[in-house]
């Protein structure tokens, strides 16, 4: 009996043991599980300090820009890297943001800043968090359409698309159309018969819902190029087509040679390459054709687009230089190619002998869909197709008719032949135009017909226009693409 006792008080100590060393185990293993989630959850708090401090570093550096305006034409006296410090009025020091800003220049002029803001709480420095954006001023690339009339929209549009005028909209919408007015008179070139009046925004569309009216105004004053600085720009740093001669970066390329920019039937002929280079030609000769005009329906007039003589220029292939990626002609320019890069091209005359168009005579695409390729097309006056173009044509770009109109002439079939009906029409980008864009009119509309006999069913220009926003380039266009707004603003918000 005695050994009995002494084995069964030996497995109770060992058991005992056991059970201890079981309780000291788990034990420990609640206490270690405790200690890493109070440390998970101070690095969660950590982590959340940080992001509001890089928040507030990118909200500091946007005041600084915002108050100092001399530093935004092309960055001198920028201050980056800079530490912000972010304090708590009761609790002290929360933590510290240090902003780096980094300009994106051309020709010398800053076009917008990309800012890094990394925050760091004062509690736990090991958890930083990294925000990034670009501060910039909203440009027309955010829009399908900005116009300053009144007009018809019949064809589909992807993206949002303004108005200063009344918008009789038949086309499907998939963003926000707005117009400045809350009335209009409609007659009938815009649907109307007899003449009436009509809410701002009317129409057979399916995208009823995102019409809104009156909204504000899209100045087109305050947003157009200034001619004279970028004259100067491509003069000393990009590619100047001036009237008797070519430069690139200054140099003049071969001899000069007899002027074609006095008149509307010369000019210069631009064909982009996927390489980055343009082939660029000069229009000695063109043909001309009776069309009729959108601000002026009540006449006949000559058109001179088509081209029937040229000469390349020596040098050519020009190279656009990547720091000034500007073509300034001071002629009337034909364009088409394959655009690799962004580019922008200005038609313009400063001297006032001519206000020079910008002829978009055959496709253009992009080299990249990837957001490093664009096009902006500035014309003086108008932007349009002429008579002769493929059937089912294809542009990208962003195309600006400062004080013209964009799109396409009334050619009658007597003048015209086949050419003066298209299948399709699909353009990626914006239109921005100042007087009414048409691409497609109906013969009922001035009174008689062709093959139809003027039957509703009968047409000049396009049949089918689809129009969709390039939404990349929204937030980074080719240079100097014009502003919307005269603010500049935090974009593309994200965490590195």
């Amino acid at each position: 009996m005695a050994n009995r006792y002494s084995r069964s008080r030996g497995v109770t100590v060992v058991l005992v043991l056991v059970f201890m060393g079981i309780f000291a185990l788990l034990t420990g293993s609640i206490v270690g599980y405790v200690f890493e989630q109070g440390k998970y959850g101070r690095a969660l708090t950590a982590r959340e300090q940080a992001v509001h401090i890089a928040e507030a570093g990118l909200e500091y550096y946007r005041w600084y820009l915002a108050h100092n305006t001399s530093v935004l034409p092309n960055g001198t006296g920028l201050v980056s890297p800079y530490t912000y410090q972010v304090n708590d009025p009761e609790g002290g020091n929360l933590g510290s943001a240090i902003v780096t800003a980094t300009p994106t220049l051309q020709c010398g002029a800053a076009q917008w800043f990309d800012l890094s803001s990394v925050g760091t709480a004062s509690g736990a420095p090991t958890f930083p968090r990294t925000l990034q954006a670009r501060y910039l001023k909203s440009s027309v690339a955010e829009y399908s359409y900005i116009l300053n009339s009144n007009v018809w929209q019949g064809s589909d549009v992807v993206g949002p698309y303004h108005s200063n005028g009344g918008i009789h909209m038949d086309g499907a919408n998939n963003s926000n159309v707005t117009s400045k007015v809350s009335t209009w008179t409609c007659d009938s070139t815009y649907g109307c018969s007899p003449s009436q009046s009509k809410p701002g925004i009317w129409g057979n569309g399916t995208g009823f819902n995102l019409w809104s009216y009156p909204a504000a105004d899209i100045v087109f004053d305050s947003m157009s190029v200034n001619f004279s600085t970028l004259k100067t720009y491509a003069e000393t740093s990009g590619i100047y087509l001036a009237p008797t001669a070519a430069y690139v970066a200054g140099v003049q390329q071969g001899s000069s040679y007899s002027s074609v920019g006095s008149d509307d039937q010369h000019g210069y002929h631009i064909v982009f390459r996927s390489d980055g280079k343009i082939d660029a030609y000069r229009v000695t000769g063109t043909s001309a054709v009776t069309s009729i005009h959108i601000d002026n329906t009540s006449q006949w007039a000559t058109d001179y687009h088509t081209i029937v003589s040229e000469t390349l220029l020596t040098g050519s292939p020009f190279t656009i230089p990547s720091g000034c990626s500007i073509i300034y002609s001071q002629a009337k320019v034909w364009l088409e190619g394959t655009v690799s890069g962004k580019i922008t091209v200005i038609a313009a005359d400063t001297t006032g002998v001519i206000n020079p168009d910008i002829i978009l005579q055959n496709n253009i695409s992009y080299a990249a869909g990837d957001g490093t390729t664009g096009l902006t097309a500035v014309a003086q006056h108008s932007v349009l197709y002429p008579l002769i173009v493929p059937d089912q044509m294809s542009v990208r770009g962003i195309f600006v008719a400062q004080s013209g109109y964009y799109g396409r002439n009334f050619y009658n079939c007597y003048y015209g032949g086949a050419d003066s009906r298209k299948t399709s029409l699909t353009l990626q980008g914006t239109i921005v135009s100042k007087q009414r864009p048409v691409a497609r009119w109906g013969y009922n509309s001035l009174g008689w017909g062709c093959a139809g006999g003027g039957s509703s069913s009968d047409y000049s220009g396009f049949n089918t226009r689809t129009t969709t926003y390039d939404r990349i380039l929204a937030f980074s266009p080719p240079p100097f693409t014009p502003a919307t707004t005269v603010d500049y603003k935090l974009t593309m918000w994200r965490e590195q």
